[in-house]
Parts: C-alpha cells; structure tokens; sequence
C-alpha cells in the first residue's frame, strides 16, 4: 500500500513541524505592535486575533449557558464572582497543531483518512483547550499559594492524548495492510 521509509516520515515530519511552528511565530511577530508590525496583516489577515476571538467567545458561550455571567474581550475571560484569565498567544495551542498536523500529513496514508483525522484532530484539540479555559476561570485561584503551571500541564496532558491517538490512528493502518496481505 505505503512504501515509505521511516527516515522520509521524519523528515518531512521535522520539516513540516518547523515550518507550521515557527510560521506562526514570525506570524504572532508581524501582527503584533512591535519591531516587525505589519499593520496591513494585522488589520486584514491576523488568523491569530480570529482564533483566540473564537475560542474565547466559545468559552463564554458554554459559561453563559451553564448559568454564570461571563464576558470576553480580545484577550480576557471575566466570569462575575469567579475569575479572570488571560488568553496570550501560548494558550491558542498552535504548538500543539503544528505538532499534529505535521505529523498526520507526513505519515504515509491516503488522503481521504488523513483529511478526516486532521480537522477531527484539530477539533478534539480545541474542545480540550475551551474547556480548559473553562474550569480556570470557574475553578483556578490565582491567589493561591499552590503553584500550578496549567500551560505545563495542558501540554502534558494533550500530548499524551495526542500520543495515544496517534498510536491507534497508525496501528490501524497497520491491521489493514497486513488484513490485506493474508
């Protein structure tokens, strides 16, 4: 069916990984006021504004359905009586994306699987985040004296997801060459 090298998979894994990563910090950089402000890009193709709009207007959709009052800016959650976060560029989970997307595309599989596993991905990948942003600003005390790294543990946690997913997704590949083989 595939006849790919492990070596190329990592290649073009590698590369696609850097590539989607660090295009999307040089990205962050030019639509963002400083040095490398671009406005035209910021006031017309600033995808980064438009996915954190829609993850925080998704997170204050499902608090304000759950009963508690919440309301968003461009980069602030604020639930009445519980708490306040902050929603920055490392929150978005474009790291984690670029991660998995480069991963599904460079593994040898046909388009039709690959397509579907990827915007499923994404998607799977962002319900976690909302609902991340969720329980923090209902749940997390930033005055306590507990340290706790959500960012950390978020990447911890959706890359062990991820890893799972992963191994399942390319194992089942696995069972339908050798099915086809017997």
């Amino acid at each position: 069916m595939h006849n790919h090298s492990p070596l190329r998979f990592l290649l073009v894994f590698l590369g696609l990984f850097l590539l989607f990563y660090y295009f999307n910090i040089a990205y962050f950089s030019i639509t963002s006021h400083g040095s490398h402000y671009l406005p035209f890009f910021d006031e017309h193709f600033n995808y980064i504004r438009w996915f954190r709009h829609l993850l925080l207007n998704t997170s204050t959709t499902i608090i304000n359905w759950s009963g508690y009052n919440a309301i968003s800016n461009d980069y602030q959650l604020l639930v009445a009586g519980r708490g306040t976060i902050d929603v920055v560029y490392s929150c978005l989970g474009l790291g984690v994306m670029s991660f998995f997307v480069a991963f599904v595309i460079a593994y040898p599989k046909d388009l039709k699987p690959k397509l579907i596993f990827l915007f499923a991905g994404i998607i799977c990948i962002q319900v976690l985040n909302v609902l991340r942003f969720v329980f923090l600003v209902l749940f997390w005390d930033k005055k306590s004296k507990v340290i706790l790294d959500h960012h950390t543990i978020f990447n911890i946690a959706i890359y062990i997801i991820m890893a799972i997913t992963l191994y399942f997704w390319v194992k089942h590949d696995d069972k339908q060459v050798t099915a086809a083989k017997h």
